[in-house]
């Protein structure tokens, strides 16, 4: 044998003349255990995205035009994708020449519904007619731009102070609806 490396076609050559004899023990370790199970595969697509974000910003538009800014120092998806959690809520309605800002420890919004929901020391400024709305509880739907509380508000102005156990306000028309014993002080 005057060169060692010509026999290394010999390798090939045994893999494939032996093949019988390996072949089967290696197909059978390669083969995929288990079954497709088509109920897994539906829940994989359905599973939500859970995050925590620090510092959010939602624009609502109305025909072009910006209404609402919606500001909150931390957001997490709720118990749908479709529903975000928010901390230390801060909001401007601009949609008319006279802006109204919100405030609240929590807050909610459904991104379908278009559906804002304030949690926990909800406080509403007025500033051109210098009023104040204090209340734990308040909601905003877009589709019809009223905004509901459906627990005891407290208003303070500077001629006035009112207190009603619910109140309605319709953000296009500017009018209130109050009931459950409603009291002003004028």
């Amino acid at each position: 044998m005057k060169n060692k490396r010509n026999l290394l076609w010999i390798i090939p050559l045994a893999l494939f003349v032996f093949s019988p004899l390996w072949k089967p023990s290696v197909t059978n370790f390669l083969k995929p255990r288990g079954g497709y199970d088509p109920q897994l595969a539906a829940l994989s697509n359905k599973q939500q995205q859970n995050f925590v974000m620090d510092s959010i910003t939602i624009t609502l538009t109305n025909a072009g035009k910006e209404e609402w800014v919606v500001n909150a120092k931390r957001a997490f998806t709720g118990k749908t994708d479709q529903e975000l959690g928010m901390i230390e809520v801060d909001a401007l309605y601009k949609g008319k020449e006279d802006p109204v800002t919100m405030s609240s420890n929590k807050g909610t919004y459904f991104i379908n519904e278009r559906h804002l929901v304030l949690i926990d020391n909800v406080i509403i400024r007025k500033p051109k007619t210098r009023e104040e709305l204090y209340t734990d509880l308040l909601h905003y739907y877009d589709a019809t731009k009223m905004v509901v509380s459906p627990v005891e508000v407290d208003i303070k102005g500077p001629k006035f102070s009112l207190q009603a156990g619910r109140m309605d306000y319709d953000l296009s028309t500017d009018g209130y609806d109050f009931s459950k014993r409603v009291r002003v002080k004028l």
